[in-house]
């Protein structure tokens, strides 16, 4: 019989057991970047089912209300919709909250490629340029080394901006920021 040095409760706990995320304030703070707003409510719209009831779960589970549908009969749009009051107040104070911030934000409004052919980047893209240069600023802060925020584009669209994360900070982000999104995680995981 193996001894074990961990002195747990829970039963059948294993050792290699990765706890399922858990949502924060910090976090949906983030994910709102790609949301609507309505007058006392918040949307955020996916494509991913499985996100949406990630964040829905994750609501319920801070002990307010949320709710999920899809949009249109023949769409494949998710909606979770919760209140606003879940925020009212809510400052970003510590390191974790802005990881778990930063990780909202980029499983809403960052990107990875999705096929292993692409080469690989990571980046985050925003029409809020204050909101794009703050999450910049916290990445830096966090050792996570980034390009220059950029218009790629000011014919198409003069108000769309992005940074890259640099490639020599890919598993930095990784371990660090990492993604709960269940399509992007995979891909971020690829450079840890």
């Amino acid at each position: 019989m193996r001894y074990s040095v961990f002195n747990t409760t829970v039963k059948n706990l294993k050792l290699y057991h990765t706890p399922a995320p858990t949502l924060t304030k910090a976090y949906l703070l983030g994910a709102l970047h790609d949301s609507t707003e309505r007058k006392y409510t918040y949307r955020v719209s996916q494509k991913s089912y499985e996100y949406v009831s990630f964040i829905a779960d994750g609501i319920k589970a801070l002990g307010f209300n949320a709710w999920t549908y899809r949009e249109g009969k023949r769409r494949d749009v998710y909606v979770v919709e919760f209140a606003k009051r879940i925020l009212a107040d809510f400052k970003l104070e510590t390191i974790e909250q802005k990881v778990d911030y930063i990780r909202g934000y980029f499983d809403t409004e960052g990107c990875v490629p999705r096929s292993l052919d692409s080469r690989y980047y990571v980046y985050f893209a925003q029409k809020d340029l204050e909101d794009l240069e703050e999450v910049r600023d916290y990445l830096v802060e966090l050792g996570v080394n980034c390009g220059a925020i950029h218009n790629p584009s000011k014919r198409v669209d003069p108000d769309y901006f992005r940074f890259y994360v640099l490639s020599d900070s890919f598993e930095r982000f990784g371990r660090v920021i990492g993604s709960w999104h269940p399509v992007k995680q995979k891909f971020v995981r690829m450079k840890i």
